[in-house]
C-alpha cells in the first residue's frame, strides 16, 4: 500500500516550516456515482490522488447518511490508496475497532462528538491508525490545543458537515493561519486538512493559509478530467506553498 507518511507521534520542532508537509489531495467520494464506486475509486488511483476521502455519516451528528463498514471494506479492496475515513458520528468509540478492521488508515472523528477526545485519539492510535480530529466552522481551535501529542492530523470543516458540494467559508482562511501558528508553537509535527467546498479556484489560498491536505468532492469528480484536475490542484498548491510566509519566522517576528 502507498502510504505517504506525512506526520508523527511526537512533537517536531518549533521551528518546523509549512513547506516540509507533503502536499497530498484527498478526493471525497461522497460525489462519485455509488453505482460504480469500485471503478471510479479505481480511477482516482489511477489520476494520481494521494488519499481517498471517506465520509461516514450516521444522521444524528449531520442531517445525511451515507456508508458504513462494509463499503470501507470494499473500497480497500479497489485501492492501494491510504483511506481517510472521516466519521460524522455520534459514539464514535463504539465503531473505532470495525472501521480500522475494515481497512481505514486515518480514522478522524470530530471533538463535537467525543465526551473524551484524549482518550478517543489513543484509542486510535492503539488500534496502529493515524487519528484525525476534526472541528467544524463555529468550533473553536482551543479544542484541540490540549490534545496535539495524541493527534496525527487536524481536520478544519470548511462547510457545515452532511452534504457535498456546500460552497467554502471564506472566514476558514484566518482559522487555518490560527491553528498552523499554533502548531507550530506549541512544537506539533501535524497534517492540516480542509473539506468543503475545494475546487481549483481556492485551493492555492486554502494551503497558503496553512492546509497541506486538501478534500474535493465535486471540485474533482465533477469535472470531466480527474487526473488533469487533480494535477491542477497540486500545481497550484505547490506554487501558493512557495509564497507562504515562513511561520517560524512570522511567530519571531510578532513576540518581538
Amino acid at each position: 500500500m502507498r502510504f505517504v507518511r506525512g506526520c508523527g507521534h511526537g512533537a517536531g520542532p518549533a521551528s518546523e516550516s509549512l513547506r516540509m508537509r507533503p502536499l497530498l489531495i484527498a478526493p471525497s467520494i461522497l460525489s462519485a456515482d455509488f453505482g460504480n464506486l469500485q471503478p471510479q475509486v479505481g480511477m482516482l488511483g489511477r489520476a494520481g490522488c494521494d488519499y481517498i476521502h471517506v465520509d461516514v455519516m450516521d444522521g444524528r451528528f449531520v442531517p445525511n447518511i451515507t456508508i458504513g463498514q462494509p463499503v470501507v471494506a470494499a473500497l480497500r479492496r479497489a485501492t492501494d490508496r491510504p483511506l481517510d475515513v472521516h466519521l460524522m458520528i455520534e459514539q464514535p468509540d463504539r465503531h473505532l475497532q470495525s472501521f480500522a478492521d475494515a481497512g481505514a488508515d486515518i480514522i478522524t472523528v470530530h471533538a463535537e462528538a467525543c465526551s473524551h477526545l484524549h482518550r478517543t485519539l489513543q484509542s486510535i492510535r492503539g488500534l496502529g491508525k493515524k487519528a484525525g480530529v476534526a472541528l467544524n466552522p463555529a468550533t473553536p481551535l482551543d479544542a484541540v490545543r490540549w490534545v496535539l501529542r495524541e493527534v496525527d492530523m487536524i481536520l478544519l470543516m470548511s462547510v457545515n458537515p452532511g452534504f457535498g458540494g456546500q460552497k467554502f467559508i471564506p472566514a476558514t482562511l484566518d482559522k487555518l493561519r490560527q491553528l498552523r501558528e499554533m502548531i507550530v508553537a506549541e512544537g506539533g509535527d501535524i497534517d492540516v486538512e480542509v473539506d468543503g467546498g475545494i475546487v481549483l479556484e481556492n485551493a492555492g489560498k486554502v494551503v497558503e493559509a496553512g492546509a497541506n491536505v486538501l478534500v474535493s468532492g465535486t471540485g474533482i469528480l465533477a469535472t470531466s478530467d480527474c487526473a488533469k484536475t487533480i494535477e491542477d490542484m497540486r500545481r497550484r498548491a505547490s506554487e501558493a506553498r512557495q509564497r507562504a510566509p515562513e511561520i517560524g519566522s512570522v511567530l519571531t517576528e510578532s513576540n518581538d
